[in-house]
């Protein structure tokens, strides 16, 4: 019979040989990828690693590898620009979306009980719809002649159209909109478990309710402020829909700088270290945080 620690290393192999197969091994094609060279061929790079041609022939492909993808991206102030403006989208659409989701998941979670399992379908009824046909239907909504400037105009907020499609507006509100749910059920989940007792005792010693808010309820519910920020900042960082459909031509975020690089320009290896130091503006960071608060 199975032991302890045998069963515990069966519980985990399933997980690790799915991360295994479906991420590290990809992550290695584009690693091998990033360290090739562009060349006008199919595959548009090389070295190709051909393993029928024997080991001899796989040393010397080994030998072909270079860091010019690398170098080129550090030394692009073009593609720092890239990321520059995608971190600081991403950031702004995640600070929105707290802001937006606070002010949803708070009333959810002081709703009454029987009501509780019909809001949080709202919240989850948009990802049942296309992620592209939301995306076109903000075009609808932000043209010069959409919904919006139809509504202003006519309650005469305006006097004539704002020019909000096709620039880093528009993104972030597309990005909001987008991974909305994914921070307000965090927030959710741990403001429903939250004991109204707490607050009721700050107000008796005298807090005001901004003071009961940021000094009580934030500091107990961080954990899932961390990870609705999370959900929200680690996929809009990369987003590529939102910004190529509500963004303008100056509207330059990684994702489609990788996109264009990849298929328009064809140059993989630049387009696979692209992606490879994204991965490392978004990994470094979560796993500094990780580390840290595993620390006794």
């Amino acid at each position: 019979m199975a032991g302890p620690g045998r069963r515990g290393w069966l519980v985990r192999l399933p997980p690790m040989v799915w991360l295994g197969v479906f991420y590290l091994v990809p992550f290695l094609i584009v690693a091998k990828i990033a360290l090739s060279q562009q060349a006008a061929r199919r595959p548009p790079y090389r070295p190709v690693f051909d393993l029928s041609a024997g080991w001899s022939a796989f040393v010397e492909s080994l030998s072909e590898l270079s860091f010019l993808s690398f170098e080129t991206v550090f030394s692009d102030d073009l593609l720092w620009g890239a990321y520059l403006n995608s971190v600081m989208i991403a950031a702004i659409s995640t600070l929105a979306a707290l802001v937006i989701g606070l002010m949803i998941a708070v009333p959810m979670a002081r709703a009454p009980r029987r009501w509780q399992p019909v809001l949080v379908m709202l919240v989850v009824l948009p990802l049942l719809t296309s992620f592209l046909i939301r995306a076109y239907a903000w075009i609808a909504i932000l043209k010069p002649e959409g919904l919006l400037n139809a509504a202003l105009l006519h309650l005469g907020v305006i006097s004539e159209p704002l020019a909000i499609l096709n620039t880093d507006t528009a993104v972030v509100i597309g990005i909001v909109y987008s991974y909305l749910p994914f921070m307000v059920l965090p927030l959710y989940a741990s403001l429903e478990k939250f004991d109204t007792s707490v607050l009721e005792a700050a107000a008796d010693l005298g807090a005001r309710p901004a003071a009961v808010f940021f000094l009580v309820t934030l500091p107990m519910i961080r954990p899932a402020v961390l990870a609705g920020c999370g959900l929200v900042f680690i996929p809009a960082v990369g987003e590529f829909i939102v910004p190529d459909l509500l963004g303008g031509s100056d509207t330059l975020m990684v994702g489609r700088v990788v996109w264009n690089t990849f298929f328009a320009d064809r140059d993989w290896p630049l387009a696979s270290a692209m992606a490879i130091i994204l991965l490392g503006v978004i990994l470094v960071p979560l796993l500094a945080r990780l580390s840290r608060s595993a620390r006794p």
